[in-house]
């Protein structure tokens, strides 16, 4: 085995220039295989976590125009919506009759809502419903901070109060300065983006971590983003998981390359490998299948990010329902967990 995959193994922490030879230079079988090894060294016991809950965005109005995204539509825009109290609670309850009792509440940069709308609709869904709800990215949370003039920290002591239990690592895509003005000018700096989730975590605001690649990023664009996720994570310590994505065909100017199955595996085993203070590794379920998801568990995932209820953002090859999900475990040749959002819970099923 390659030196620097036996560094990683003995537990020793491998320097971005390592991270950069492994993608760059070993062979995926031997990264592969290190990446399922260390997963069974920190997690021995043969079991893969999932959860399920409900998508709901609130609004589809968004300013930000990244490059990638066909979701969004003008605030005049025929299409465009901001979803009542009354249809927010109808899709929460439609989700617990499926067996979901998490929600993730996201929509556009839409500044025309007032924030008395977003913590009714956190009362509702926590306090009233009873159910725990991820939301908001932290473009949404800075420019809801600047738009309403107060400061981060007292924005998300608001909305915690009102019942906002975790934050998503939305709109990170690749962190590097170069991909950012490519993708998403208008979105958080790599630094900014860092920052907010800084102060989310302190917060005791937990939640995920990902990377979505696929377009002209370099390979030292790939590290650079890892290893920001890492450093941030050693400061503030909450990522509870990390998962890979890739980008997929929305826009017509926006430049997209094949991902082979190799290289999706490899970039799930050097996460597991280079972000040591990470403990659960997500195989993405949802956008690579479940015969690349399948594989994955066996590159040092731990964890698939299946099953979502209503989907409006990405073209889905999830798992579409609970027993689905374990089904598919199980056929992997590992016990099936169920979990919360943060980690918190796990219950064999």
């Amino acid at each position: 085995m390659h030196p620097i995959l036996q560094k990683a193994l003995q537990g020793k922490r491998l320097t971005s220039d390592d991270a950069l030879e492994i993608w760059e230079n070993i062979p995926w079988t031997q990264v592969v295989e290190a990446g399922h090894t260390r997963r069974l060294q920190l997690l021995p016991k043969l079991e893969v976590s999932f959860t399920a809950y409900r998508l709901i965005n609130y609004t589809n109005v968004c300013d930000v125009n990244c490059s990638f995204c066909s979701f969004k539509n003008e605030v005049n825009s025929k299409q465009a919506y901001v979803l009542s109290l009354e249809e927010i609670k109808s899709k929460a309850l439609e989700a617990k009759k499926q067996g979901a009792n998490q929600i993730m509440f996201q929509g556009g940069v839409h500044t025309g809502i007032e924030l008395q709308y977003h913590l009714d609709a956190l009362n509702l869904l926590h306090h009233d419903l009873g159910m725990h709800v991820r939301g908001y990215s932290p473009i949404e949370l800075w420019r809801y901070a600047q738009h309403w003039q107060m400061p981060l920290k007292d924005l998300l002591e608001l909305l915690k109060k009102a019942g906002l239990g975790s934050v998503p690592g939305a709109g990170a895509e690749i962190l590097s300065e170069s991909m950012r003005k490519k993708l998403s000018p208008h979105k958080l700096s790599a630094e900014l983006w860092c920052q907010v989730m800084g102060e989310c975590h302190k917060a005791g605001l937990e939640g995920s971590a990902n990377i979505v690649f696929g377009s002209d990023e370099s390979s030292a664009d790939i590290i650079e983003h890892l290893n920001a996720i890492r450093t941030q994570q050693d400061a503030t310590g909450g990522f509870n998981s990390f998962v890979a994505w890739k980008f997929q065909a929305q826009t017509k100017d926006f430049y997209l390359r094949h991902i082979r199955g190799d290289e999706y595996l490899k970039m799930v085993a050097l996460c597991r490998l280079f972000l040591d203070n990470i403990k659960h590794i997500e195989a993405s379920i949802l956008v690579m299948g479940p015969e690349l998801g399948e594989m994955a568990l066996y590159s040092g995932a731990n964890d698939i990010n299946s099953f979502v209820i209503e989907e409006n953002v990405l073209r889905s090859r999830g798992l579409r329902s609970k027993q689905a999900a374990i089904n598919f475990i199980q056929r992997a040749g590992f016990k099936s967990l169920y979990r919360d959002f943060n980690f918190n819970s796990f219950s064999p099923v």
